[in-house]
């Protein structure tokens, strides 16, 4: 009997056991679609997860749901904006809460939160994201609904928990943004008492910013509070509280309770002791270190009550009291103190009314050594159109700042100090740029100063400075300072400084500035940027990128005057213009400088308003050094590479553009523009160009030497990285050489040289022949030669077009031939018949009509015979033309003599021009 019931009682617990294990196949998708459908009838947004689990073991006797990826988002007018979202949220319910039916409440006894983020935001137009209650009011059967709905979940846990989370809120009305980060809170209680405590832990990180003003960036909070709820009474009373900001510590007591309409709030808080180490704690730990080892004296201490409503019109009024006195405080590891600290602020609000908040800072003043601090501030109006007025005066040895005072490292200050300024405004004024309604005046004067920064190569010096503080401007009066090789003396005018301070705008103003040496490199900042992120985060690679920036927030005039101006390999002097810095612009004004011994003129503009830098500019260039300029200038090499072997000096107008790689010098695949070159040179370093040589090697008559470049003209249009040039002419003695063709950037040569070649100048020995056909047409003789130019700069090809040249040379020497033939007839016959005239005049009269008639006979005869001769000229022409073929012979062999034999020597050149 024993064993039948053991067997029964066992069998049951098997039956328990594997309805354990399979309810949650059975409920699972239960679960999933009570949940999706419950939240999403009620609200005007989007709920949903990925996925849904239900385990009876892990807390058993009580079930866990887990819901994974919970995310929320918005609809109209936040559309597609996340206001929810969870890796991963638990709840654990007692295992018959499961069975319920849907209409049915379900209590929950835990909730953990792991990695949410909560995302609040208010728009210009107040709406806010998480307004997304469906407003069902107007029917009674929604309401109905509705409230049987919100019944569903009871809160009857036992304890709760959020990990890692971020929590976010930015209203665009007010211009506040409130950040919490890495915040992890718990608490601990039974909510399903009417009266019960819930003891909790707050950790995070918070920022605060309010209009582009940041109060607090990620400044550590920590709280530890046990809380008395009264469930009956909405009423949440702090029982035994600390809390901590940064480092400074703060108790506090009080309560909270929630009406249907409003909120009463009446709390009281206060810093434990009143050791002025308390100060140093509200500074970052970051900068103000190990506090536990500072030496303090005086006091330091913060109080402050928030007691009243808060509904949609109303704050609580509250009243923050800072105070110190006469206190003192040294680090130590460093050899000064800071002395006579007195700190008397209030910032209250006496209403209720948000725009009523003011701070009162009555008194702020500290000295170290005798240099004095002092300020004294009012800010009304805090919350709606800030009204400012306060006063700063005093003197200071900016190197006792650090050390007294922990600083980073790369803040190094030097310098003397010494300021008066009042200032007094209002920020509706400065945001409608109506800024003849502030009033700033004073002055501020600064001695050796030095400061040393990561972002520029040297230390930047300033001798002297002096500013004045007008209504409306800023004068400065002088800055006198130097930084690395550059000295530089500045005065100005700057409109509107309170502007760029408060309302994000460009700096104006006008300068001049004069300097005897400027090295553009000192001021080059570089802007790091991260590139190279990939798509999967577990290949994805950044590296750091610098770019130079023209800053986007200057907007002035500057007249400059240098005597030297160092641009990286480039040296200008006496430099003069107008650099006009504006919409990340640098625009040159009528640039004038000397440079290679000639006169630049300056005209154009460089942006970086693009990610990539673009530049335009128009120079004059007026007896430059021909090859200081090319050596020097790498666009100049690129785009005509054989000028530098020209010894003289040119003249040129130049129109440029194109990008800029990142160090400001030109991406010369991206140029386009062109040049008007004028060559004032008689000279050329022949053996240093590969061209002209294998050109020398060609062509024979041609002495390189010889060529006369001056007032050389030529124009070159650039694009897509090819060079054209216009047709252009050599002059060589007493012929031309004509020259056309283009070139790439990277030196790949297509040219063409046509030359009409003169008889005389193809040697003793091929003048000999030609003037056998006749010695005084040889003068008149020429040979045409197109020598067409390929292959590199440094590694050319010339190659000779003879076809033309042999066509021509056979041309002339057939017609000379014939013409001599023909004359030669003509004027033997035309020598005969004037003898016989004139013997026939000596004749007797007596005899002249016999005469006359054999005369006539004779003429007759001879004109017969005349034509018989011309007859045999034609023959000859014939015969001529029979010879054509050993004529081209020649002219192959005068050719070959003028292209294909080695080249002779200078004596044998001047003999054949002989």
């Amino acid at each position: 009997m024993k064993k039948k019931i053991l067997k029964i009682v066992g069998g049951l617990f098997l039956v328990m056991i594997l309805l354990l294990v399979a309810a949650p196949f059975f409920l699972k998708g239960k679960i999933a679609d009570i949940i999706k459908n419950k939240v999403n009838n009620s609200i005007n947004a989007t709920f949903d997860f990925s996925d849904a689990d239900l385990s009876l073991f892990r807390s058993f006797p009580n079930a866990t749901v887990t819901l994974d990826n919970i995310t929320l988002i918005n609809k109209a007018p936040f559309e597609g904006d996340t206001l929810f979202a969870s890796e991963r949220v638990s709840l654990d319910m007692s295992i018959k809460e499961l069975f319920k039916d849907a209409s049915e409440p379900i209590a929950i006894k835990s909730l953990v939160l792991d990695r949410p983020l909560i995302n609040i935001k208010v728009d210009q137009e107040e709406n806010a994201n998480y307004d997304i209650a469906i407003d069902d009011s107007s029917s009674p059967d929604t309401a109905a609904e509705t409230a049987s709905s919100e019944s569903s979940f009871t809160l009857s846990m036992e304890s709760y928990a959020i990990n890692n989370a971020v929590i976010k809120y930015d209203d665009l009305a007010s211009g506040m943004s409130f950040a919490i980060s890495e915040m992890n809170h718990s608490g601990r209680g039974d909510l399903s008492l009417e009266n019960s405590e819930l003891d909790t832990e707050t950790s995070g990180l918070v920022s605060f910013e309010m209009d582009s003003t940041q109060y607090l960036n990620k400044n550590p909070v920590q709280l530890k509070a046990l809380i008395g709820v009264d469930l009956k009474e909405n009423k949440y009373s702090f029982l035994k509280n600390e809390a901590m900001v940064n480092q400074l510590a703060l108790v506090f007591d009080g309560f909270v309770k929630l009406n249907e309409d409003n909120q009463e709030v009446n709390i009281s808080f206060k810093t434990p002791s009143s050791d002025f180490k308390n100060f140093l704690a509200v500074i970052p730990e970051a900068y103000s270190k190990d506090i536990a080892q500072v030496t303090t004296t005086g006091n330091f201490t913060v109080a402050g009550v928030f007691k009243g409503i808060v509904d949609e019109d109303h704050i609580p009024q509250f009243k923050i009291d800072i105070n110190s006195d006469n206190a003192s405080f040294k680090y130590p590891d460093l050899p000064k103190t800071v002395r006579n600290v007195f700190i008397d602020t209030e910032i209250s609000n006496n209403t209720g009314i948000t725009e009523d908040t003011f701070v009162d800072i009555r008194k702020l003043s500290f000295m170290i050594d005798e240099d004095k601090f002092n300020m004294v501030a009012k800010i009304n109006d805090l919350m709606g159109n800030t009204k400012v007025d306060a006063k700063i005066d005093g003197k200071m040895n900016l190197a006792n700042i650090s050390k007294a005072y922990p600083v980073p490292a790369d803040l190094n200050l030097k310098g003397i100090l010494i300021a008066d300024i009042a200032t007094a405004f209002d920020m509706a004024s400065i945001e409608n740029k109506e800024y003849e309604n502030t009033r700033t005046t004073g002055n501020l004067k600064l001695s050796d100063f030095e400061y040393k920064s990561e972002e520029f190569p040297n230390p930047i010096i300033l001798k002297s400075t002096s500013v004045t503080f007008n209504p409306t401007t800023v004068t400065l009066n002088n800055l006198q300072g130097a930084t690395g090789k550059t000295d530089f003396d500045a005065s100005g005018t700057i409109v509107n400084l309170l502007g760029f301070m408060f309302n994000n705008e460009s700096i104006e103003g006008n300068f001049n500035l004069r300097s005897n040496t400027f090295a553009v490199n000192d001021f080059m900042v570089a802007e790091t940027t991260e590139v190279g992120a990939g798509e999967d985060k577990g290949a994805s690679t950044t590296s750091a990128e610098e770019k130079i920036k023209i800053p986007s927030f200057l907007d002035c005039t500057i007249n400059a005057t240098a005597n030297t101006v160092i641009y990286d390999n480039l040296t200008l002097k006496d430099v003069k213009g107008t650099l006009v810095i504006r919409d990340e612009k640098a625009i040159l004004y009528k640039m004038t400088s000397s440079i290679f011994d000639g006169k630049l003129a300056l005209n154009g503009e460089v942006s970086t308003k693009a990610a990539t830098p673009t530049f335009a500019m128009k120079l004059g260039m007026d007896g430059f050094k021909i090859a200081e300029t090319f050596n020097a200038l790498e666009m100049f090499r690129t785009l005509a590479p054989i000028a530098k072997i020209l010894q003289g000096t040119l003249n040129s107008d130049i129109q440029v553009s194109g990008s800029l790689k990142d160090d400001f010098t030109p991406n010369l695949n991206t140029i386009s523009g062109n040049i008007l070159a004028e060559l004032l040179t008689d000279k050329i370093d022949a053996e240093s160009a590969p061209l002209l040589t294998e050109l020398d090697s060609k062509l024979n008559f041609l002495d390189l030497d010889k060529l006369n470049l001056k007032d050389l003209k030529t124009v070159l249009n650039f694009e897509d990285g090819v060079v054209k040039v216009k047709p252009f002419t050599l002059k060589y003695q007493d012929f031309a050489i004509n020259v056309a063709g283009s070139h790439t950037f990277d030196q790949k040569l297509n040219y063409a040289a046509t030359i009409e070649v003169p008889a005389k100048y193809l040697g003793k020995d091929i003048n000999n022949i030609i003037a056998r056909i006749d010695e005084k047409s040889l003068e008149n003789l020429t040979i045409p030669i197109t020598a067409n130019i390929g292959g590199g700069y440094t590694s050319p090809t010339v190659t000779t077009d003879l076809t033309s040249g042999i066509k021509n040379l056979t041309a002339q020497l057939v017609e000379i031939e014939k013409q001599k033939l023909i004359n030669k007839g003509k004027d033997k016959a035309k020598n005969f018949i004037g003898d016989l005239i004139a013997k026939n005049q000596k004749a007797t009269d007596s005899a002249k009509k016999e005469n006359q008639v054999k005369t006539q006979d004779v003429i007759g005869g001879l004109l017969g015979a005349a034509t018989k001769k011309t007859d045999s000229t034609t023959k000859t022409d014939t015969a001529t033309t029979a010879k054509k073929e050993s004529q081209k012979e020649v002219a192959k062999k005068i050719l070959g003599g003028l292209l294909g034999k080695k080249k002779e020597t200078s004596e044998t050149k001047k003999d054949s021009v002989q």
